[in-house]
């Protein structure tokens, strides 16, 4: 069923305060209520699902271009004159840029329409895709290197607008798989484009990386084309600048940065160092660090929405807790392989972090709307008004996170870079996230799942009554 069909899209004929939406043009849709069953089961959820498939279509080409100088640096051998310390600098770079995007891009949804919005951003991928083809040769001085690897963080903006606009058309109790669904499908693009890289150093040699950047020229202006042809604006989205401010001031925004540090920021940050580290401990060739490279990002990206399904099912905060738990067991682990320079085990500890924190991933963005809305039950907020609340404050604490998330990323590129010329090894950096894991879980357990008696002596109002009878932590549940 399309919005049309649904009569929920504007046209010349609306009126009054639609007017303004209505000027800019078609693919609006004016009236949106997916707390609604009704509503949702005859028409919120076929229109939601057709959004959700072209928003990971253009998050995923994003992820890829975001991720693109991890793959561009196992081309860069000895002719560039690049060492370890400086291509771990020339990866992070983009994890900074993309972090500082997510910021602006999640209120860009309301501004411009999600539909519109990630149509612009989609096509803005071109630009760094066409610098880097234009810069890769030995050459090239490391200053230009640095300038066009920032231009690639553009692709880490898209994630945030992608997760606001898609958070806005389901409804809470579907929230955790369908986010999950959404970061999962981009954040596979980045073991894509390591596959792809592989290929390309496997048959055409470690000489020809422009190869890879021509396969997503015309990817990006697909994506492009099929989001305008497909996607919706919703007109109730709008920007909120109060809840922004509300967002910042609230607590549980800066704890839940916390966490996605320790996920999110996990992911990709392995993600863009894994096959440095491959080369520079283990010794291993581009073509070597290229057939592995790939393994962890796939696993890690395939299972995050199973993680915002075990959320939806057992509460977020109990699977982040016990996830980052295991997570500090699997470092254990890549601190042994690491010293004992055991490539074996430290591929299995390494390939764990990544199923983990993208396990985690998906129950941390699933814990977000959870939170806010059991503060508008807190506050004594019922129904409508306590949805509108929850989505209010989650939507803009949303873009804040995701940028505090994704500066973890580039902290783990900066401890490898420290690390490995401190000491050769990538054992100090690893010693460091385990404190991270521990940290994390910690604040996990006491903030969202201490016993009744201790959430009631800090937040007296933290409680629901739950169907039995029975008051408990209302955070418990998110």
């Amino acid at each position: 069923m399309t919005a049309e069909a649904a009569g929920t899209r504007s046209d010349s004929s609306d009126h009054g305060g639609n007017e303004a939406r209505t000027r800019r043009g078609g693919r609006w849709i004016e009236h949106w209520e997916p707390e609604d069953e009704g509503f949702w089961r005859d028409t919120g959820e076929r229109v939601a699902r057709r959004n959700l498939v072209f928003s990971v279509l253009s998050e995923h080409i994003g992820f890829s271009i975001w991720s693109m100088w991890s793959v561009m640096v196992l081309f860069m051998g000895p002719q560039y004159g690049i060492d370890p310390a400086g291509k771990f600098f020339l990866v992070a770079m983009p994890t900074l840029v993309g972090a500082v995007l997510r910021v602006p891009y999640t209120f860009a949804v309301a501004l411009f329409g999600g539909r519109n919005w990630t149509v612009i951003s989609a096509a803005m991928l071109l630009v760094p895709t066409a610098a880097a083809a234009a810069v890769m040769e030995p050459g090239t001085s490391y200053t230009t290197f640095m300038l066009v690897a920032l231009l690639a963080g553009v692709g880490g903006g898209n994630f945030a607008s992608s997760m606001t606009n898609i958070n806005s058309f389901f409804p809470l109790r579907k929230k955790g798989f369908a986010l999950g669904l959404n970061a999962g499908g981009g954040n596979i693009g980045v073991p894509v484009i390591q596959l792809l890289g592989l290929l390309v150093i496997g048959t055409a040699g470690a000489g020809h990386p422009r190869v890879v950047l021509a396969v997503y020229v015309p990817l990006i202006v697909l994506a492009a084309a099929l989001s305008a042809r497909f996607m919706d604006n919703l007109a109730p989205v709008t920007n909120d600048t109060g809840a922004a401010r509300d967002a910042v001031k609230e607590p549980h925004t800066w704890v839940m940065s916390l966490l996605y540090i320790g996920t999110f920021g996990s992911f990709i940050g392995y993600s863009f160092a894994f096959g440095l580290v491959l080369q520079i401990q283990f010794a291993r060739t581009p073509l070597q660090a290229a057939s592995l490279t790939f393994i962890g990002p796939l696993l890690g990206s395939l299972i995050r929405p199973v993680g915002g399904r075990l959320a939806d099912r057992f509460g977020g905060a109990r699977i982040t807790l016990g996830n980052f738990a295991a997570m500090g067991l699997a470092t254990g682990v890549v601190i042994y392989a690491s010293a004992a320079r055991s490539l074996p085990v430290f591929l299995v500890g390494f390939i764990a972090l990544f199923v983990l924190s993208g396990l985690g991933n998906g129950s941390t963005y699933k814990m977000i709307p959870g939170i806010f809305q059991g503060q508008a039950l807190r506050r004594g907020l019922v129904g409508e008004a306590a949805e509108a609340h929850g989505r209010r404050l989650s939507g803009a604490a949303m873009g804040l996170i995701g940028a505090v998330g994704a500066l973890g990323g580039l902290g783990i590129n900066l401890a490898f870079r420290q690390s490995f010329a401190a000491t050769g090894s990538g054992t100090p950096a690893f010693v460091s996230f385990l404190a991270c894991y521990v940290v994390c879980a910690a604040v996990t357990w006491a903030v969202y799942l201490r016993p009744a008696a201790r959430a009631r002596r800090t937040a007296p109002a933290a409680t629901v009554a739950a169907a039995d009878g029975e008051r408990r932590p209302v955070y418990a549940e998110v």
